[in-house]
Order: C-alpha cells, then sequence, then structure tokens
C-alpha cells in the first residue's frame, strides 16, 4: 500500500498540472476576447469612415452648385473667355491636369493647390504647374474647393477661327443618297447652338481626414 505521503504529493503535482491548464485556458480566452473586441472596433470605423465618405461626396453636390451659379453669373459676357486663378477658373481644358495628384510622376502634368501651399504633396520635378483652386466654402462641416475648366483649345471667344471647344450636339435628319436604297431619313449628329461645355472638378474634405473628388459637365 501507497503511503499517506506518497498519495499526497501525487494530490500535489495533479493540481499543478490543473492549475497549469487554466491559466492557459485564460490566456486563450483573454486573447479571443481581445480579438473579438479589436474585431468589434474596427468594424464600427471603417463603417464611420465609410459614412464620412458618403457625406463627403454629397456634399460636393452643394459645391457644385456654388460653382454652376458662379458660371452662370458670368457666361452672358466676356469674364469666361480668360483665365481667373483667384476663383479657380481656366478658359482652356487643362488637358494635363491631374486633379487629385495620385496620376504617377508624370512631369508635364498640372496639379492643383489645393492646400494654398504651393503643391508640397508632390515631390519636385514630378509636375510642371500648380493651379489655383477657389477659395474654400464651409458646407455642412465640410471644406470644399473647385476648380473649373472651359473645354476650349485655348482662351478667347469659343467662336474664334482655330479655337476649337467641345460642344453640345443636336440631331438632325438627312436623306439617305449616293444611289443607294432609301429607307427613310437617317438620323446624324452636328454641333448644336449651345456654348462649351465646362467641366467642374470640386474637391470636398470632411471628418477623419476623408477627401471625395466629383467631376460635373455643364453648359449653358
Amino acid at each position: 500500500m501507497k503511503s499517506s505521503r506518497q498519495m499526497h504529493k501525487r494530490r500535489r503535482t495533479q493540481a499543478g498540472i490543473v492549475l497549469i491548464f487554466a491559466l492557459i485556458a485564460l490566456i486563450v480566452l483573454a486573447l479571443a476576447a481581445v480579438s473579438v473586441v479589436r474585431s468589434i472596433d474596427t468594424g464600427v470605423q471603417v463603417v464611420g469612415n465609410v459614412g464620412f465618405k458618403q457625406d463627403t461626396t454629397a456634399t460636393s453636390d452643394l459645391i457644385a452648385n456654388e460653382a454652376v451659379a458662379w458660371l452662370s453669373a458670368r457666361v452672358a459676357g466676356p469674364g469666361l473667355e480668360s483665365n481667373d486663378p483667384d476663383n479657380g477658373y481656366y478658359a482652356t481644358s487643362l488637358d494635363a491636369l491631374d486633379p487629385t495628384g495620385n496620376a504617377g510622376m508624370d512631369a508635364n502634368r498640372a496639379l492643383v493647390d489645393w492646400g494654398s501651399d504651393g503643391c508640397k504633396f508632390a515631390q519636385a520635378g514630378s509636375f510642371s504647374t500648380c493651379l489655383k483652386a477657389s477659395p474654400p466654402l464651409e458646407r455642412s462641416q465640410n471644406t470644399g474647393q473647385w476648380v473649373i475648366a472651359r473645354l476650349c483649345k485655348s482662351a478667347g471667344s469659343a467662336g474664334t477661327q482655330g479655337n476649337s471647344c467641345a460642344v453640345p450636339l443636336s440631331k438632325q435628319s438627312v436623306q439617305s443618297g449616293g444611289g443607294e436604297a432609301k429607307y427613310g431619313a437617317a438620323t446624324r449628329f452636328t454641333p448644336g447652338s449651345g456654348g462649351p461645355y465646362y467641366r467642374i472638378i470640386v474637391r470636398n474634405a470632411g471628418a477623419r481626414g476623408t477627401v471625395s473628388f466629383t467631376e460635373t459637365l455643364v453648359y449653358f
């Protein structure tokens, strides 16, 4: 028969092993709890960021409407035939424009000085021009600015010879000819009578550093 001393020693050994397993289980449970908390926290942050992003995009419509009103007040006169950089307006199409600043390292691209810091966000030599944007507008706790480009080859009157501009098209019905069988009137598109298109690019900054860019084409 085993002595009482041996049985007591065996019980102490078993108790020590159980304690080790209990500690391991507690550690596993603690890690699982931390993982769940972090997962929930990350999910809440993602949902919040999506909400802020949607808010900046929606508020961009208000800024675009302000830009349309600015254009509308000047379209009747010669005010839109030349650049007005202090109001973020340019009378040419700005073909090399990179409004977001994310189009690579093309040294010929034109950036927009959204931060009024001389386009310091871009590496020196990675762009040729730093264009001014409109003064910032505060709408619904967001800050928006625009850049407007008239879609014309050059400044001056849109009707000047050699100054091609993008204009809306109109439908015109013409008869087929050339000895071919005539199945009726064929529809063709010809330049309409409206003015040139204006490209409105809005940058809107909101909470948590969210930024959205929207683009609108209008003509009068």
